[in-house]
């Protein structure tokens, strides 16, 4: 194939971006996706802001990187505003996230994390029931209040992602369906083997989630990428009445209506791995699961049919971003976000984009560096 300025590897939301940027701003792109497992493409439109509680619980190590890093979601959320601006409408909606309490000790709980969020800049304030009933009567007569993240937000992935692609397309983006299985350095630039073919590039976006670490480590970095299968389910349509995205202080649950009064619920529910080639299964007791606390939280939506169940593939690291130039290999740059990938994508794609031609990327990358991690062993 012929050589490009930049390739691409990864096509979902921080690839899209990042490609769109670079050719913008008058870079010849090819974007190679596996096309199999990608986040993006099963992701439920959750735009999050606020610490996770479902993140704090499993990965507590993980919890000071996202802290840290709270303004660099909220970042992110806004740059979405401005994109579905442009390239939308997405069915945008930002009135912002509630986490909900049933309990004294989810309320202590909320109060706590809300105090550490609003010192990184966060808009955040404790409801009652009684505030929560003027924005929100369609909870449960168990919630007691909640945390509302006004920075928080939701969309319609399906259309988002249709329509990065053909804005990709509109500026001639070669987009290429192969497995990239490695990297070579070559005179002038770096090769990318894939299956189906070689690709040739100047430089390289590593934009391949939890696939980086394996093509990123001949290099000497240690990208600890994994894999996460997650569940998801979408409902028939409801009377429009949910504007927030929903969240709880303790179980794992997102829930959110799109423009269509259908329901999307998700929140972490685990999936079977089926390897590499194969997308993750759904788990019986994750749908059961999944569902049954949705339908505590909103019982009004206990009579919707749900349409489908599925799974995609979350990527997980160190609770961080890594983004920037692999020392080992300059001409490659890592574009991983942290947790919340989807959020994050067009933020990270677009600072790897900057920095892959020299320009100043819209936040600083230095507390993502991807030499924060130790060198693979020889």
């Amino acid at each position: 194939m012929r050589r490009t300025d930049i390739l691409v590897i990864g096509g979902g939301i921080v690839g899209l971006v990042a490609g769109i940027d670079l050719a913008e701003n008058g870079a010849t792109v090819r974007i190679v996706d596996a096309g199999l497992n990608a986040g993006t493409t099963t992701n439920a439109g959750s735009l999050h802001v606020q610490m996770q509680s479902r993140f704090m619980q499993l990965y507590p190590e993980q919890v000071p990187n996202v802290e840290a890093a709270l303004p660099f979601y909220k970042a992110a959320a806004d740059l979405w505003a401005e994109i579905d601006r442009t390239l939308g409408p997405f069915d945008f909606v930002r009135q912002g996230g509630l986490m909900l309490a049933e309990t004294d000790t989810q309320l202590a709980f909320l109060e706590g994390k809300a105090r550490r969020e609003a010192a990184k800049g966060l808009r955040v304030e404790m409801l009652d029931r009684a505030a929560l009933d003027r924005i929100a009567p369609w909870l449960g007569p168990h919630v007691r209040g909640a945390e509302l993240c006004r920075d928080e937000g939701k969309l319609n992935p399906l259309v988002a992602n249709s329509q990065m692609k053909a804005r990709a397309a509109a500026l001639g983006i070669d987009a290429v369906t192969d497995r990239i299985d490695g990297i070579d350095t070559a005179p002038g630039g770096l090769v990318a083997r894939g299956m189906q073919a070689e690709y040739r590039a100047g430089q390289i976006v590593l934009a391949a989630a939890w696939g980086a670490g394996d093509l990123a480590r001949p290099f000497g970095t240690a990208l600890p990428t994994r894999a996460e299968p997650l569940h998801m389910n979408v409902t028939e349509a409801g009377a429009p009445e949910i504007r927030h995205l929903i969240q709880h202080a303790e179980r794992s649950i997102t829930l959110k209506q799109l423009a269509t009064g259908q329901i999307v619920i998700g929140g972490g529910w685990s999936a079977r791995d089926r390897g590499r080639d194969s997308p993750p299964a759904v788990k019986l007791g994750s749908f059961l699961g999944n569902v049954g606390v949705a339908g505590r939280l909103v019982p009004s939506i206990r009579g919707l049919r749900i349409l489908r169940s599925w799974a995609g593939m979350n990527t997980t690291m160190d609770g961080a971003s890594a983004i920037g130039r692999l020392s080992g290999a300059p001409r490659i740059v890592a574009a991983i976000p942290g947790d919340a990938g989807y959020t994050l994508g067009p933020l990270v794609g677009r600072m790897a984009g900057a920095i892959a031609q020299g320009r100043t990327p819209p936040e600083d990358p230095a507390p993502f560096s991807p030499d924060r991690f130790a060198p693979v062993s020889a």
